[in-house]
C-alpha cells in the first residue's frame, strides 16, 4: 500500500527514502508468453501491509461471540446428550468415585493436611470441571506429586513462620495459582505449554514417583523417626537403618501392597485368557483399591474396636474425619501469607500445567479428539480459584484416575458429576468408618498409584533411539530429584531441554544440493523386463546426510551456480553459522572473476595475502567464477532483522568477490508473504532500475498454472505448472501435452522474478540468466574461460 501525502512528508522530514527499491517492472507481454494466453487478472504480487497484520488482532462482534462460546465447550454437546451416554458416564463416574476416596485422603496426608481436605479438593474438581472441559477423560483432583509439593511448601513456610496454619498456606496457594492459570487461559496463551518437552515431563514424573514412593516406605513399615521429606537417597539410608524398629504396621502395609499388585496381575492374566470377560476383569481390577481399604478397615476395626483414641491403636490409624464441609469460607489472603508463598508460586503453576496438559493431550490422542490447552487452563484455573472456598488445595489432572475413567467407557465430561456425588456421600455417610483406616494401608495405596508414573525401560530405550542427548537430560533430572528435591529436577529438565533446542537451532547446518537424475520405474522394468521408465531431475544434499545412497554421485547444477538449503529455520540464532558455511564453500569452489585484483601487494587484505613474496599469482585457476546463489527456503517460515541483514552483508561480500560480474540471488519455496516482504526490503527478489542495463539480455523464467480444466478430461481440475522462457513456450506445450487449457496465469507475481515455486524452477532460472548473459556478451572471452 502506497504511503499517503502526510506519510511522504513525514518520511522526507526524517530522511527516509520511501522509493529506495526503484523496482523495474518487466511487462509480461515482452517475450515470456503471448498476451492472449495469459489471464487478465493482476500479475503483480502485492506485499502484506502493517495494517493487514494488525487487522488479524482486531476484535469483532462475531469473534467475541465465538470467544465467549469457546469458554463453555459443553454447549456443543449437551443438547445431544442421550441415555447411552448417560449409562457410560454413570459407570465411569461411580468407578472413579470408589478410587478417589482412599486416594484423596492419602494424598491430603502428603500435603500435610487433614484427610478430609483431599475429599474437599476432589469434590470441587469433579463438580466444576465438566462445564469447561475439552477432554472427556481427564479427572481434576488431588494428585500425589502436587500434594507432595504442597507439603514441601507448607513445611518450608512453617519453618520461617510457625504461626501460619498448613490449611491456610495450601488454600492461599490454590487461589493464587488458580488465578494465574485462569488469566493465561482467558487470554488464550495456552501455547506456553509447548515449552515443556516430553523429556521434562517423563523425567519429572519418574523422579517424583521415586521420591514419593520411597518416602512412603517408613509409614508402610511402621518405622519411626524417619523424615520422608529428606532427599530420596537419605530416606533410603534412614529406612534401612530403621528396619530393626519395624512395627506391626509392616504386616498391614506389605500385605496390602502385595494384595494390590496380586489382584492387578491376576485380572490382567484373566483378561488375556478370557477376552469375552475383559470388561468384568477390568472393573474388578479397578476397584481393587476400594476393596483393599474396606478389607483393612474391617481388620482394623476388629483389632481396635474398643479404642476411642487413635493414638492408642495397635497400629497407626487415620483417626477422626469430620463429617461434611467443616472448612467452608473465604481463604486467608493477608500480606504475610502471600509474601511467604510467593517464591513457590512458579513451581506450583508449572506442576499444575505440566501434569494436566500432558495427561489430557495423551488421552486425547488415544481416544481420537483434540484438547484446547488454553481452555484446559481455564478449567484448572477456575477449579483452583473456587476450590479453596470449600476447603480445597491445589488440584490438577490425575493420571491413574484418568486412565481408569477412560477404560471404564466414559462418554462425556459430565461423568465428573457422578463422581462428585460419590465423594459427597462419603463425606456425609462414611466418615465414622474412615476412623479405622490403617495409615500403612494408605501408604500402600500411594506406592501402588505412583508406581505407574515411573517410565518403564522400553520407553527410555525409545527415547535413546530417537535422541540420545535427551536421555541424558532425563536421567539428570531423575538423579537430581533423588539427591535433592522434586523442584530442582523440574527446573533442570525444563532448562536443559530449552538449552538443547536453542543449541540445535544455533548450530543448524545448511547443506549444499547437487543435481541427480531420478528414474522412476518398477524393479522389473529396471532389470530389463519392460515397462515405462520416467526420469526427472532432483536436488539432494551432496553430503548424503539425508540417508541417500552414498554410491549416488551428484552433478553440479551449473558452473558457478550454488544451491544451498537451510535445515532449521533462518533467524538471528543460526544465521551466522549458516552464512559462514555458505561463504566458505563458495569461495573455496569458485574463483574470483579477476584473479589479479590488487595492483600492489600492500593493497591485499590481511586475510587474503595471496602467494608468498616473489611468487606469481596463479592465472590458470580453472575453477568457475561465481554466477548465482539459489537458497532453498522450504524450512524457513520466518526471518528477522538480523538474518536479513546477514544476507545483505554476504551479498555485498560475494559481489566484491565476483566483481565486475553480478551475483544473482534466487529463492525457492518461500512459505510466507512476510518473508518475501522482508527480503524485498533488503533488495532481493526483483530487478532495480539501476541494474536494468546490466540485465538487458536477461529473460526471466516464470511459473504458470492452468486456470481451466482440461478439455479432454473436464473432471480433472488439477492445475499444471509450466516453466517458460521463450515466446512460443505456451504453444509448444499445447502441442506436446494434449488438453492443456488456453488460459494460464503466473503462480507468483512477475514483479518478483527471483522468487520461485521450487528448487528446480530456481536453478532453471539461474542457468537461463547465466546463459543469456554469456550469449549476448560482446567481449566475453574471459567469461568463457571462467566457465570452462
Amino acid at each position: 500500500m502506497a504511503p499517503n501525502a502526510t506519510g511522504r512528508v513525514l518520511a522526507k522530514a526524517l530522511g527516509i527514502d520511501l522509493d529506495y527499491r526503484k523496482e523495474y517492472q518487466e511487462p509480461l507481454s515482452s517475450g515470456a508468453v503471448s498476451v492472449s494466453s495469459v489471464d487478465t487478472c493482476p500479475d503483480v504480487e502485492k506485499e502484506p501491509t502493517t495494517q493487514e497484520w494488525i487487522s488479524q488482532f482486531r476484535p469483532s462482534a462475531t469473534g467475541f461471540k465465538r470467544y465467549v462460546r469457546s469458554l463453555f465447550p459443553f454447549w456443543n454437546w449437551i443438547f445431544h446428550y442421550n441415555f447411552t451416554w448417560l449409562a457410560g458416564d454413570i459407570i465411569a463416574g461411580v468407578t472413579v468415585g470408589f478410587v478417589v476416596i482412599p486416594q484423596g485422603m492419602a494424598y491430603a496426608l502428603l500435603a500435610k493436611l487433614p484427610p478430609e481436605y483431599g475429599l474437599y479438593t476432589s469434590f470441587v474438581g469433579f463438580l466444576l470441571y465438566w462445564a469447561f472441559a475439552t477432554s472427556k477423560d481427564i479427572t481434576i483432583g488431588t494428585v500425589a506429586v502436587m500434594s507432595t509439593i504442597v507439603g514441601n511448601i507448607v513445611i518450608k513456610v512453617q519453618d520461617q513462620k510457625p504461626n501460619l496454619a498448613a490449611e491456610a498456606i495450601a488454600r492461599a496457594l490454590a487461589v493464587l495459582s488458580g488465578a494465574v492459570l485462569l488469566f493465561i487461559g482467558l487470554i488464550r496463551a495456552g501455547w506456553i505449554v509447548e515449552f515443556i518437552s516430553l523429556t521434562a515431563i517423563t523425567s519429572f514424573m519418574t523422579g517424583a514417583a521415586l521420591s514419593i514412593g520411597v518416602g512412603q516406605v517408613p509409614t508402610l513399615m511402621g518405622i519411626p523417626n524417619v523424615n520422608n521429606r529428606d532427599p530420596t537417597y537419605k530416606v533410603i539410608i534412614n529406612t534401612l537403618k530403621g528396619l530393626p524398629n519395624t512395627k506391626l504396621d509392616a504386616a498391614i502395609g506389605l500385605s496390602a501392597l502385595t494384595l494390590l499388585y496380586g489382584i492387578r496381575i491376576f485380572c490382567n492374566l484373566m483378561s488375556k485368557n478370557q477376552p469375552h470377560r475383559k470388561k468384568m476383569w477390568f472393573f474388578i481390577s479397578t476397584l481393587r483399591m476400594a476393596f483393599v481399604i474396606l478389607l483393612y478397615i474391617l481388620i482394623s476395626w476388629l483389632a481396635n474396636r474398643n479404642v476411642k483414641d487413635a493414638k492408642k491403636a495397635k497400629f497407626k490409624i487415620l483417626g477422626r474425619v469430620p463429617r461434611g464441609f467443616q472448612h467452608v469460607g473465604a481463604p486467608n489472603m493477608d500480606t504475610e501469607l502471600l509474601s511467604a508463598i510467593a517464591p513457590d508460586l512458579p513451581l506450583t503453576i508449572i506442576v499444575l500445567i505440566l501434569e494436566h496438559i500432558a495427561i489430557s493431550k495423551s488421552f486425547g490422542r488415544i481416544n481420537n479428539y483434540t484438547i484446547n490447552p488454553s481452555q484446559e487452563l481455564v478449567a484448572v484455573g477456575f477449579t483452583n480459584l473456587l476450590g479453596p472456598f470449600l476447603g480445597g488445595y491445589p488440584a490438577t489432572g490425575s493420571f491413574s484416575r484418568t486412565a481408569i475413567k477412560s477404560k471404564a467407557g466414559v462418554r462425556t465430561p459430565l461423568a465428573g458429576i457422578f463422581t462428585a456425588v460419590i465423594v459427597l456421600l462419603a463425606l456425609y455417610a462414611l466418615t465414622a468408618v474412615f476412623f479405622y483406616i490403617p495409615s500403612a494401608g494408605l501408604a500402600a495405596i500411594i506406592i501402588h498409584a505412583v508406581g505407574d508414573l515411573i517410565s518403564p525401560p522400553k520407553v527410555v530405550y525409545q527415547f535413546w533411539e530417537t535422541s540420545p542427548l535427551e536421555v541424558l537430560i532425563f536421567f539428570a533430572g531423575v538423579l537430581l530429584t533423588v539427591f535433592t528435591n522434586i523442584e530442582n529436577g523440574i527446573y533442570l529438565t525444563m532448562c536443559a531441554s530449552l538449552a538443547l533446542m536453542l543449541w540445535r537451532h544455533l548450530k543448524s547446518h545448511g547443506v549444499f544440493l547437487g543435481k541427480v537424475k531420478i528414474y522412476r520405474a518398477t524393479t522389473d522394468s529396471i532389470s530389463g523386463a519392460g515397462g515405462e521408465k520416467t526420469a526427472r531431475e532432483a536436488y539432494l544434499p551432496v553430503n548424503h546426510h539425508d540417508g541417500s545412497n552414498p554410491a549416488v554421485k551428484f552433478d553440479h547444477p551449473y558452473p558457478g551456480v550454488f544451491v544451498y538449503r537451510f535445515s532449521e529455520g533462518f533467524t538471528y540464532l543460526n544465521q551466522q553459522h549458516y552464512l559462514d558455511a555458505l561463504v566458505e564453500h563458495v569461495q573455496a569452489t569458485a574463483r574470483p572473476t579477476k584473479l589479479d585484483r590488487y595492483a600492489k601487494i600492500g593493497d591485499r587484505p590481511w586475510n587474503d595475502p595471496g602467494p608468498r613474496r616473489g611468487q606469481a599469482i596463479n592465472l590458470n585457476d580453472d575453477r568457475p567464477i561465481l554466477r548465482a546463489i539459489v537458497l532453498d527456503f522450504s524450512s524457513v517460515n520466518h526471518v528477522d532483522v538480523t538474518s536479513v541483514q546477514g544476507l545483505v552483508d554476504v551479498r555485498n561480500q560475494l559481489d566484491r568477490y565476483a566483481a565486475p560480474e553480478i551475483v544473482e540471488w534466487h529463492f525457492a519455496a518461500i512459505n510466507s508473504r512476510w518473508t518475501k516482504r522482508a527480503l524485498t526490503s533488503a533488495g532481493f527478489g526483483y530487478v532495480s532500475t539501476d541494474r536494468v542495463r546490466e540485465r538487458s539480455a536477461w529473460t526471466p523464467v516464470y511459473s504458470f498454472a492452468a486456470l481451466e480444466a482440461s478439455e479432454s478430461n473436464p473432471g480433472d481440475s488439477k492445475t499444471r505448472d509450466l516453466e517458460s522462457g521463450e515466446t512460443d513456450e505456451i504453444e509448444r506445450a499445447r502441442a506436446q501435452e494434449k488438453g492443456f487449457p488456453g488460459k494460464v496465469t503466473t503462480v507468483h507475481g512477475q514483479n518478483r522474478p527471483f522468487f520461485h515455486i521450487d528448487v528446480q524452477a530456481a536453478v532453471e532460472n539461474a542457468i537461463a540468466g547465466v546463459e543469456n548473459k554469456l550469449s549476448n556478451t560482446t567481449d566475453g572471452s574471459s567469461a568463457e574461460v571462467g566457465q570452462k
